[in-house]
């Protein structure tokens, strides 16, 4: 597996790049076309490749980094669930805390409460 992300011209490393993409323009809108196209596949390749690496769709990857982004930001103390929303490229503050909760299993706001009584027993 580490040759192939080594190697230049393979799916793999081209993945790769669209991973490395996603990650550094979360907050961006992404069109799945313009990473295949990064990667140099077909959208159908590209969606496959993609699933096989990480697990998850393109549109699914992102929203997970976004989340894991916003965490930090929020356990960090770098700013209210809203401004940090915004901040990881959500439009609406209440599909945030949604999908937050989804992935953490507790609101925003509830999570940061938990996450800092933690902290103060330990």
């Amino acid at each position: 597996m580490l040759r192939d992300i080594a190697s230049p011209d393979t799916a793999l490393s081209r993945i790769s790049i669209a991973i490395n993409w996603i990650r550094q323009n979360f907050a961006e809108t992404i069109r799945v076309e313009a990473l295949a196209e990064m990667a140099a596949l077909s959208v159908s390749a590209f969606h496959r490749h993609f699933k096989a690496v990480t697990a998850l769709s393109p549109l699914q990857y992102q929203k997970r980094v976004r989340l894991l982004h916003a965490r930090s930001q929020l356990i960090a103390g770098q700013g209210s669930a809203t401004s940090i929303a915004y901040g990881v490229g959500y439009e609406s503050p209440n599909q945030f805390s949604r999908e937050y909760a989804r992935l953490f299993g507790l609101p925003p706001s509830r999570n940061l409460a938990r996450a800092l009584d933690e902290m103060k027993a330990a």
